[in-house]
């Protein structure tokens, strides 16, 4: 947590201040949050927990989705690269051979959407957000361990998509399952896990397939008009004509990010849009912090412009205020990798190290300061103080990006 050594907000050079920021919060998460994780977020048959209660015990009750059974293999792939996990292969050996056992429909290589805490299948139904993230699970499965099954997984996955989730009016179906309105969130996941293949691989195909999902964006995600991401879609890509007005702040955030990684692989010009992205983003969704819960009060607001929040209706301006863990870490990948694009002076260095600084003031959990807390009210306050298992994936991903920074 912070103390009142450390100055919020400074005149001093950014790149120190900023990687003084980054240290703590390499410390944190490889000293403290991934140690707790390693010794209490696993069964004794070999998968992950769905989360931490607010008192720091094992969530043993909950149901769980499958695709945390997917980001808990890529966190202990990730692990492992920082050195941070002795056990990293032999714990994602048992990931997959649990979600092998108990949940694959008919040697596919997809797998149902949720159990039980019986490990029972209770909604057989096969989801593409899951499939996305068992692919980024493969993808770094074989760029840590040169897991040759794993590169054999995700070809047996994209080819099983292909054939039972293909989409008539481009981009793929929501699932097995009928459903009101299509996501963009499922395709930006997909896109993050072809491109992550694709760098692990060098194969085309992985690019060829996250093309697809760019042209998504370009034409129907991205609102050209108001420089935003839309979430919600009819079946034939219409905006929603019910939720069409929701955006995500940190949806938009993760797209910065991730237009930045395809055009390092392409020099596909995307420029304009993660400057509107981010700064309508920022504009929408960034909301004061207390300037009394920081240990000094100082005179620039944008100090205290720190939290973003969940939901944001662009017709009405209207929010419920509340405020997630995760879309601080996707503003701390986007303002690193927007870091990457700008001469100094480098405002988005200032941005990071604030986003950063909030994330470990706002969400580490007071009572277990090995876990994070999941969500705040209006008023910056916990109003959920679990710590779900799938919330690790986005920390150690700001981590990376704040390592590369490094």
């Amino acid at each position: 947590m912070l103390t009142g050594s450390n100055k919020f907000c400074s005149s001093d050079d950014p790149h120190v201040l900023l990687q003084d920021t980054i240290h703590r919060f390499d410390s944190w998460l490889g000293n403290d949050v991934l140690p707790y994780w390693a010794r209490n977020g696993f069964m004794p048959n070999g998968s992950a927990i769905e989360g931490f209660l607010a008192n720091g015990q094992a969530d043993l009750s909950a149901n769980k989705r499958i695709r945390v059974q997917a980001r808990q293999m890529f966190c202990c792939a990730y692990a492992s690269k920082q050195g941070w996990l002795d056990d990293a292969m032999f714990r994602v050996s048992q990931l997959d051979s649990f979600v092998q056992r108990h949940a694959e429909i008919n040697q596919s290589g997809m797998f149902c959407h949720i159990l039980d805490h019986e490990d029972k299948i209770i909604n057989e139904n096969v989801d593409l957000y899951d499939c996305a993230f068992f692919l980024l699970a493969y993808a770094w499965r074989y760029a840590v361990f040169n897991d040759l099954h794993a590169l054999y997984k995700a070809n047996q996955l994209i080819d099983s998509i292909e054939v039972k989730l293909k989409g008539s009016s481009a981009g793929w179906l929501e699932g097995s399952y009928s459903y009101q309105c299509r996501r963009q969130n499922p395709h930006m996941h997909l896109f993050e896990a072809f491109l992550a293949l694709y760098q692990a691989t060098q194969d085309a195909k992985w690019l060829g397939y996250a093309g697809e999902i760019f042209g998504l964006f370009e034409n129907v995600f991205y609102d050209h008009n108001h420089g935003v991401v839309r979430e919600f879609f009819s079946h034939n890509w219409q905006l929603s004509t019910t939720k069409g007005d929701i955006i995500e702040p940190g949806h938009m955030m993760e797209w910065v990010w991730l237009l930045q990684e395809y055009h390092k692989y392409t020099n596909k010009p995307v420029a304009q849009y993660c400057h509107a992205l981010y700064r309508n983003a920022l504009s929408l969704g960034l909301t004061k912090a207390d300037p009394q819960a920081h240990s000094e009060k100082h005179s620039d607001d944008n100090c205290w412009r720190s939290l973003l929040l969940d939901q944001v209706d662009l017709k009405t301006g209207g929010s419920s205020q509340t405020k997630r863990c995760w879309p601080m870490t996707e503003w701390i990948k986007a303002s690193l990798a927007m870091a990457r694009t700008v001469p100094t002076p480098n405002p988005y260095l200032d941005d990071a190290r604030i986003a950063i600084e909030n994330l470990l003031h706002h969400f580490i959990n007071p009572q277990q300061p090995s876990l994070y807390v999941d969500q705040l009210d209006a008023n910056n306050q916990v109003i959920n103080a679990s710590a779900p298992a799938s919330t690790l994936y986005h920390l150690f991903m700001a981590h990376a990006e704040a390592r590369q920074f490094l």
